[in-house]
């Protein structure tokens, strides 16, 4: 833990630990830990939270101009001056951010470019998605004729429910709603285009927006490959699955084991682990065009 009693930990989720600095700033730490089903793996994947959060740093950066984040900073020195003893914590460098504290919208903002997930799901059921109707005849994978804002609510328990447009405007309001909905796809257009250059697909990400000083942020984690569909544009064809950039090894894996998707686990092989780890390693260079090594806590 760091020398400052204000760094105290006050929530721990299933890959981020969240530390409060002072009535303004939080720590968010992202672990190597790995999910599945809501169950978290015993083994972590070296080098996942210095992606997570690389990669944030990145996109949101790459936002600047149009969207202000909750974002501080990531570099350790600049932490170390709110947060005396970070700099000892070099098991934190590179995973850590300093944000401002957000009062955070009750919705996940979802933005989806591509037919998949509970978005397939549904649309093979009823013929729409989050209540919403599409064109006929789409195939898995297939494009939507333009990005669409599919929010969903932040359940306290249990899994967030999905909404339509209507249901999310009495939630937050209809002048906020159309204000996250018009920053959220246009944010999604400008990331699906950049990574298009470098041979991926954005298929759909989830934003966090919160609000600092009256003003929308944008919060958490941002376009990485735990909140997004991110495919090789290359491996992409109708009607399929295409594999995911991130944790298709581990994917592959768990499909095939007898598992009941309950506790305990069952033990990850360490080949997995390291594919897993280098798919990762991977997303980060691909996405930024620069060496993981580059980026704080190598």
């Amino acid at each position: 833990m760091v020398n400052n009693p204000a760094a105290r930990p006050i929530y721990s989720g299933k890959v981020r630990d969240l530390y409060e600095v002072d009535d303004r700033h939080l720590l968010m730490v992202a672990s190597d830990r790995l999910s599945a089903f809501d169950v978290v793996m015993n083994e972590p994947i070296p080098e996942k939270g210095r992606v997570l959060t690389g990669i944030t740093d990145y996109w949101v950066h790459h936002f600047a101009r149009d969207v202000p984040s909750a974002l501080v900073s990531c570099d350790p020195a600049v932490i170390e001056e709110l947060v005396p003893g970070f700099a000892s914590r070099r098991d934190w460098h590179g995973r850590a951010m300093l944000v401002r504290r957000a009062a955070m919208l009750p919705l996940e903002c979802i933005v989806r470019g591509r037919l998949a997930g509970q978005a397939y799901d549904e649309y093979v059921a009823s013929g729409t998605v989050h209540g919403e109707p599409v064109p006929a005849g789409m195939a898995l994978s297939d494009p939507f004729p333009e990005p669409r804002f599919t929010p969903s609510t932040k359940e306290e328990s249990g899994h967030d429910r999905n909404i339509d447009l209507a249901e999310a405007a009495d939630i937050v309001g209809a002048d906020v709603l159309t204000r996250i909905q018009a920053m959220c796809l246009h944010l999604f257009t400008r990331a699906a285009a950049a990574l298009e250059e470098v041979g991926l697909i954005l298929a759909d990400t989830k934003f966090e927006v919160g609000v600092v000083d009256d003003r929308l942020v944008l919060c958490d984690e941002v376009i990485t490959p735990d909140s997004s569909r991110i495919w090789p544009a290359d491996q992409v064809r109708p009607g399929e699955m295409p594999p995911s950039f991130d944790k298709q090894p581990f994917r592959d894996w768990l499909v095939a084991m007898a598992w009941d998707k309950t506790p305990p686990p069952p033990p990850v092989p360490a080949s997995i682990v390291a594919e897993t780890s280098a798919r990762y390693v991977e997303a980060y260079e691909r996405v930024t065009g620069r060496p993981l090594n580059d980026w704080y806590g190598a």
